[in-house]
């Protein structure tokens, strides 16, 4: 937002300097972005008038100008500006001045004619960029002054970088209130003078969307002249604040809604289609043409001013071609109304338009006065335009409810780090124009109807904070107690499972949680995936509820840029519809959002080397690397064979941890791989989080001093028999025969198949079983004894038979 500091100073004038103005308002939280000053240094210019223009003797395109700058005599300039002509005031650069740029103005002969002094066009001065003529100066102008004082270049242009919460600032009243509460200056407000009504006449309006219009108000005003001048103050003080003039009834709007931060409507009453209006949401099938001549089809979530069942205006942020004033406009009907910022916030962007009215009324105008602004910008609009003015037409539809909010003072000092006393907040809450009551400490504050950022109690402890000042708020650092955390030993955390996975030789991942819909239908089977109601872009419009598809496009990226080994991890969250979660403080109900880690292996399974042949990754690999991170309580893992649709469907498993289901492993299905393009199958792992971060406690036992003996039992067993099922039922007989206790670990270190039979229905399982006593030697009789008793459970369990 930018405006001249003298407009501000109409309203607010502390005696303070410019600066200390921009450093108050930048450090209450109004950031000054820049100051500039309107006009470049220069000096020596002074308000003349052109007595005589004859034409120089010895050029064409030279005049002979007899100037009064003042003085007992005239001055002769020699000007080649094709616009001097007698009777202009126009700025004069006397002997001695000092123009931008360090330009020094002398006396000089010009075709043998002496010039003492030069007459000036605004570009030579920095005021603008014409440098066709002279810079023709109004006729109130004061002959001999200072051209400086007379167009007050002096003054200085700010511009402010504002939060969206404080709408309120975005109009120069708005800034006034600010510097008046932070100086404690006089705030002079706008003179708000009834208009004399003089017709007896109001053009009916019907509001039928109260969640679009919460108030409305206009008047009619007939017989302005339209092709009224705009008053020379209005246009620098509009130009000076960045908008150029167009017409004396838009001039007055601008104006009007820079000043007050009032955005107001005129529209050319003999355009109405009818003359009646009514304020409603557009309908699917409606199109208007704008102000811009920009041609836009309406729907439900547009708000239209409508005539005649046509919509003429689109509500709160731009005005229709159709009825829009003109220099051969007579009669008018002023609107100001308050549109709620939900009905409009979004709107403009969405059309790809920027209109100063939607800016305001997306964050929230002021409901409260509209009848007063109205009054303001009839009596503007008469004394430059003449007229005649009907009365106001004022309806409350749904008024915003503006609750009472209350602030502890005690609170108020704690988070602040300082004492602020009773008396210093009704100070701060009386110079911003707050009504209050305080009882027992606490304050209960009714907001002002300008101010929609005032809501919790937060608010208004900021408030003391800016009116304070945040810098006279030490800078104290928090002192509190160290204490020691105590780290469950049974316990890991995320950043510690991450470390193990790196040290496995993955690398780390992070990628979008929303991901494309074919990916959550036809690699995750999800028929229903949670859909997002404002995507970033259009491939991703669904949550995810697997990691595995990210990494599946992690692994295509790199294999498209030639790399042939990659390991690749994510620790993230996914996301899945379950009814039986709750509303919590980190929980969202309807929605499952746990924890998941996926790996992801393509490639050989080590760098290629000399002394070992190269090999791909494969099922067990993968399997291997999730056993260690499952540590000791890897033992409680189960593999079952199951399909998933982004598994193969011979090479995958279901992964149960202590009889529940935690994730999947296996190699990408034979599809994925084909359209992925992949020269290989990735083997793809998923387990839940919770499953990893417990860990067991460590024993401690004694190291045995006895040799370790070691048997292998080989057996036929049918090929549907599990290898797992085996060693349950192997370590069951264990658990349960105590002198089966020397018997170490068990581990399959074989399997084979008669390529004799074919298709056989039966395989060969060969397990290796170590055995030690830590007391004494084992002998072949105790040895051969536990051997049978693991042999004849696999027997009895499994039908198996020796091989």
């Amino acid at each position: 937002m930018q405006f001249p500091e003298s407009w501000l100073r109409a309203l607010v004038n502390p005696a303070i300097s410019t600066e200390e103005l921009s450093h108050r308002l930048t450090m209450a939280g109004l950031e000054v972005e820049e100051t500039n000053p309107v006009a470049p240094e220069f000096s020596g210019v002074v308000v003349a008038q052109i007595l005589s223009a004859e034409q120089h003797p010895n050029a064409d395109k030279l005049r002979v100008c007899m100037v009064d700058a003042g003085g007992s005599d005239p001055i002769q300039i020699v000007c080649g500006a094709p616009n001097a002509a007698a009777g202009l005031k126009v700025p004069l650069a006397t002997v001695g001045a000092t123009l931008p740029g360090g330009v020094a103005i002398g006396v000089a002969k010009m075709r043998g004619v002496e010039s003492s002094g030069m007459l000036c066009s605004g570009r030579e001065l920095g005021l603008s960029q014409d440098h066709g003529g002279l810079l023709v100066l109004p006729e109130s102008a004061q002959i001999g002054e200072s051209l400086r004082e007379a167009l007050d270049l002096d003054d200085t242009l700010f511009t402010l970088k504002l939060t969206p919460n404080r709408a309120d600032c975005l109009s120069i009243l708005g800034v006034a209130r600010e510097v008046a509460a932070l100086t404690g200056a006089e705030l002079c407000m706008p003179a708000m003078t009834p208009v004399e009504v003089t017709l007896d006449e109001k053009l009916p309006v019907e509001v039928l969307a109260p969640d679009l219009c919460g108030r409305f108000g206009g008047r009619i005003i007939r017989g302005v002249n339209a092709r009224a001048a705009t008053p020379a103050w209005m246009i620098e003080r509009l130009e000076r604040a960045g908008q150029r003039s167009v017409s004396a009834l838009v001039d007055i709007s601008n104006y009007v809604m820079l000043e007050l931060g009032r955005p107001t409507h005129v529209f050319d009453l003999d355009k109405l289609a009818e003359p009646k209006m009514e304020i409603r949401w557009g309908r699917r099938g409606e199109t208007l043409t704008l102000l811009n001549e920009q041609t836009i089809e309406l729907d439900e979530t547009l708000g239209v001013i409508a005539s005649g069942g046509l919509p003429e205006s689109l509500a709160g942020i731009m005005g229709g071609l159709g009825v829009a004033v003109s220099l051969d406009t007579q009669n008018i009907y002023l609107e100001a109304a308050f549109w709620f910022p939900e009905a409009i916030a979004g709107r403009a962007r969405k059309l790809k338009l920027n209109s100063e009215a939607s800016h305001r009324f997306e964050r929230g105008v002021d409901f409260n006065n509209i009848p007063e602004h109205i009054d303001f910008i009839t009596n503007l609009i008469i004394d430059i335009c003449g007229g005649q003015a009907g009365p106001i037409d004022d309806q409350h539809i749904n008024l915003p409810k503006r609750s009472s909010v209350n602030m502890r003072l005690d609170r108020c000092c704690r988070i602040l780090g300082i004492t602020v006393s009773q008396a210093d907040v009704e100070q701060t809450f009386t110079r911003l124009g707050f009504a209050y009551s305080v009882s027992e400490g606490v304050f209960t504050v009714d907001p002002p109807s300008y101010r929609f950022d005032i809501q919790i109690e937060e608010d208004l402890i900021e408030e003391i904070a800016r009116i304070v000042g945040f810098e006279n708020i030490p800078a104290l650092p928090p002192m509190t107690p160290a204490r020691m955390r105590m780290h469950p030993e049974v316990f890991r955390s995320a950043h510690t499972i991450r470390n193990q996975v790196a040290g496995l030789g993955y690398q780390e991942v992070i990628n979008f949680s929303f991901v494309e819909a074919n990916w959550e239908e036809s690699m995750c089977g999800q028929t229903d995936p949670i859909r997002l109601l404002n995507p970033i872009a259009s491939q991703l419009a669904v949550m995810r509820s697997s990691l595995l598809p990210g990494l599946i496009a992690n692994i295509r990226y790199n294999a498209n840029r030639k790399q042939s080994r990659v390991r690749v991890f994510e620790l993230g969250r996914v996301f899945k519809k379950n009814a039986s979660v709750k509303d919590g403080p980190l929980t969202v109900a309807g929605i499952d959002q746990p924890q998941h880690l996926a790996l992801a292996a393509w490639g050989p399974v080590r760098e290629d080397q000399w002394g070992e042949a190269g090999r791909g990754v494969d099922f067990y690999d993968v399997k291997h690397d999730l056993e260690l991170l499952f540590g000791g309580k890897a033992s409680s893992l189960r593999f079952n064979v199951q399909q998933h649709p982004i598994l193969h469907p011979g090479r995958s498993a279901a992964i149960e941890f202590d009889g529940k289901h935690i994730g999947w492993l296996g190699e990408l299905h034979p599809r994925w791989v084909q359209e992925q393009e992949l020269a290989s199958a990735p083997v793809l792992l998923e387990v839940r989080l919770d499953a990893l971060t417990a860990i067991s406690m460590p024993e401690v036992r004694e190291l045995s001093r006895q040799p370790l003996v070691q048997r292998d039992l080989a057996i036929w067993v049918s090929t549907d028999t599990p290898v797992q099922a085996l060693l349950d039922t192997i370590q069951t007989t264990i658990d349960r025969d105590p002198s089966l206790s020397v018997v170490q670990n068990v581990g399959l270190f074989d399997v084979w198949r008669d390529p004799s039979k074919g298709d056989s229905s039966e395989k060969s399982l060969a397990f290796r079983v170590s055995l030690q006593d830590n007391e004494v030697t084992l002998d072949d009789a105790r040895v051969d004894a536990c051997m049978g008793k693991i042999r004849e459970a696999l027997e009895v369990g499994h039908q198996a038979r020796p091989r």
